[in-house]
């Protein structure tokens, strides 16, 4: 699409948008340098980042015990309610028109994804697909990572410092690497009763993430002062760090339950900012109301299907189905909001311009954020 010298019909649609919108075009031609939308972003980002962490530690039951009412509740709006909170981009005309443009990824591979799933978890039995399931946890932290990549690109951008460098990217890769190994073997910490013998391997995820964060560390320190404001440290860090409860506790909540949450939390607030970006009264109310609408309903039947893992085919096989729309989530979000491509850059900047500048010069988030989703 990027080499195609004629528009497409997305983008044509999204620039009558931006043309419709005085406002909007005036602050994509000449964004501000650093914006009260941008700061509120990055230390609201953080703040909810870290109050999900000390909640799910501060709340987290004993292993073999069931979360609180307020854990319990704090996962519902990390995990279900952010992954349906995506559906909501396809109410709008512009993303089915850039959707259309790519039916395999956003519509073939997505849909591939539930019937497989589904059918899976169907014929497979829970002992079975508790083996698969280490697979599909891997690919979900691994997802996690990539938004935390995207964060802290983000961060850079929103703050129109230098983009990440090859050195800091590598060490936010490794550390989310390496509590993906740490992950994969202590099983028990994804509640899976599956015994894969993993030997030495916890004692080296554990070395792999501490070599990792000194990289990134190290890689840190490097930056210009100019270029190491506090917003932006603030975002690294909690990147690079994102993986260590996994080397900590023991128990599954504290372990995987507040990255769960900080995960999720992050996406609804930027989602949350893009549904209200650059719309006024009524029209912006609609639109969050839409939004929370689709994310709470959505996120309620998906969180009702998370749980039927143990039952008869017939249950499992809606299991199956939300394993399979989790995945297509992951398969969405890694393109859409890819910012290296023309559309995903232009959305971004119509609906929450003090994140990415659009003016040649100005640093981007070097050219590919990783899924901010």
């Amino acid at each position: 699409m990027a080499a195609d010298p004629v528009p497409s019909r997305s983008d044509a649609r999204l620039a009558r948008s931006l043309a419709a919108n005085p406002l909007t075009g005036a602050l994509s031609a000449a964004p501000a340098p650093s914006s009260s939308g941008s700061r509120a972003w990055l230390w609201g980002t953080v703040t909810l980042t870290a109050g999900a962490f000390a909640a799910a530690i501060a709340a987290a039951p004993p292993a073999s015990a069931p979360p609180v009412r307020a854990l319990a509740w704090l996962l519902f709006l990390g995990s279900s309610v952010h992954i349906a909170a995506t559906a909501w981009l396809y109410t709008l005309p512009e993303v089915r028109a850039y959707a259309s443009e790519q039916p395999l990824r956003y519509a073939w591979i997505p849909l591939g994804l539930v019937l497989a799933g589904a059918a899976t978890a169907a014929l497979l039995s829970p002992a079975v697909m508790a083996w698969l399931l280490l697979a599909y946890f891997a690919w979900q932290f691994f997802h996690f990572q990539k938004q935390n990549l995207g964060m802290a690109a983000l961060a850079a951008s929103s703050q129109r410092v230098a983009p990440l460098r090859p050195a800091e990217r590598r060490a936010l890769l490794g550390a989310g690497g390496s509590g993906i190994v740490g992950l994969l073997a202590h099983p028990g910490l994804l509640q899976l009763g599956v015994h894969p013998g993993t030997g030495a391997l916890p004692t080296v995820a554990a070395a792999m993430f501490a070599v990792s964060v000194g990289f990134g560390l190290v890689a840190l320190g490097r930056r210009p002062a100019a270029d190491r404001p506090p917003g932006f440290c603030a975002m690294y860090l909690m990147a690079l760090l994102f993986s260590l409860p996994v080397f900590v506790f023991r128990s599954p909540y504290a372990a995987v339950g507040g990255m769960t949450i900080a995960h999720g939390f992050q996406y609804l607030l930027l989602v949350g900012l893009v549904a209200a970006g650059n719309r006024r009264g009524t029209s912006r109310f609609l639109s969050v109301a839409l939004f929370c609408n689709i994310a709470l309903v959505g996120g309620a039947l998906l969180s009702g299907a998370s749980h039927l893992h143990a039952f008869s085919p017939l249950l499992r096989l809606a299991f199956g189905a939300y394993l399979g729309i989790v995945m297509a989530h992951f398969v969405i979000d890694a393109g859409f909001w890819r910012m290296r491509d023309p559309f995903p850059r232009m959305f971004m900047t119509s609906r929450v311009p003090y994140l990415i500048p659009s003016r040649p010069g100005l640093p981007a988030a070097d050219g590919s954020p990783g899924d901010i989703g």
